[in-house]
């Protein structure tokens, strides 16, 4: 079962230096076991669901939106400014500076699908400031999965990946589709922007519904959000996260000593199982649990699973 969705004891606004202000939020227990959460997306935010899987008596849990979006600012929806100084790197330095400004030690990394590249892009880099991995739709965001959401998956679905190919120019098709759409949506023609973000969540809503009709979610039908979140997800896979091909995986063997839970269900086609996969083979305290039944975004079995580890993880004699 979910825990209580409580609400913040303390939130702001931290400067980073170089134009963005980004905003966080803590709640649970302020003498609980640290833990952050990382959203996907990119772009998407920590709405308040991400508090549910973790049990307020005993943990103190740390939210933030992510540069360019949600409550962050500069916003990708409304401002190209919120693209600006936002790659992994300093995603990466935003989490050491809230670490620091929140006085946390170590703490454990909770994230989803992009949020779970961020965190072993954060774990492979300070390895001395986290207590556990726990990660879920794990994907690496390498060029290889990149080319699998938007190539391979348009054999799956050939009319819906033909409509997100006519809103790219030819020349790029076989190309960098994410790259030459984040071309598009930067434009200051609302028409042009416009078209693109609503041809990149089409896709996006096709890939998460997995068989019958689209079933559009409902954070895309504002076409405002819509084209923050499409400009943030084609800035990050065009340019394959800011990450050299290797980055993580050249140096996994600095989690050799770090407790991880990967999760991913059977029926997640928005990237390859194998990353996960050979990710758990490498550590050796990583346990790699599949979900048959669950999609990417994850369903009872997952939250239930999620919710398990992560009282695990909390427990003082563990």
């Amino acid at each position: 079962m979910p825990h209580p969705i409580t609400e913040p004891y303390d939130a702001g606004m931290l400067d980073t230096g170089d134009g963005h202000q980004i905003y966080w939020e803590v709640c649970g227990n302020p003498r609980g076991k640290p833990a952050i959460v990382l959203h996907g997306g990119p772009g998407s935010g920590a709405a308040p669901w991400w508090r549910q899987y973790f049990d307020p008596e005993r943990y103190r849990i740390v939210l933030f939106d992510q540069r360019g979006c949600g409550r962050s600012l500069p916003n990708a929806c409304d401002d190209l400014a919120g693209l600006e100084n936002n790659t992994t790197g300093h995603l990466l330095t935003d989490m050491e500076q809230l670490r620091e400004h929140l006085a946390i030690d170590q703490w454990l990394l909770f994230g989803a699908s992009w949020g779970s590249t961020l965190g072993l892009a954060y774990a492979v880099e300070h390895p001395e400031r986290v207590s556990e991995l726990v990660l879920w739709a794990v994907v690496t965001t390498r060029a290889s999965d990149v080319a699998w959401l938007t190539h391979t998956m348009g054999q799956i679905y050939p009319q819906e990946y033909d409509e997100l190919l006519a809103a790219v120019p030819v020349a790029h098709r076989d190309g960098n589709i994410t790259a030459a759409l984040n071309e598009l949506l930067r434009s200051s023609d609302p028409e042009v922007s416009g078209a693109a973000a609503l041809a990149w969540c089409r896709w996006e809503d096709r890939l998460a519904t997995l068989s019958g009709p689209v079933q559009p979610s409902a954070r895309f039908q504002d076409a405002r959000q819509r084209l923050g979140f499409a400009r943030l997800v084609t800035h990050y896979f065009g340019n394959h996260a800011f990450l050299d091909k290797d980055a993580i995986t050249s140096r996994l063997d600095r989690l050799n000593n770090i407790p991880a839970y990967f999760l991913r269900g059977r029926l997640d086609i928005a990237s390859p199982l194998r990353s996960a996969y050979e990710l758990a083979s490498r550590l050796p305290l990583a346990t790699l649990e599949v979900v048959e039944a669950d999609a990417h975004g994850g369903g009872d079995n997952t939250q239930a699973r999620l919710v398990e580890v992560l009282d695990l993880f909390a427990r003082p004699d563990r």
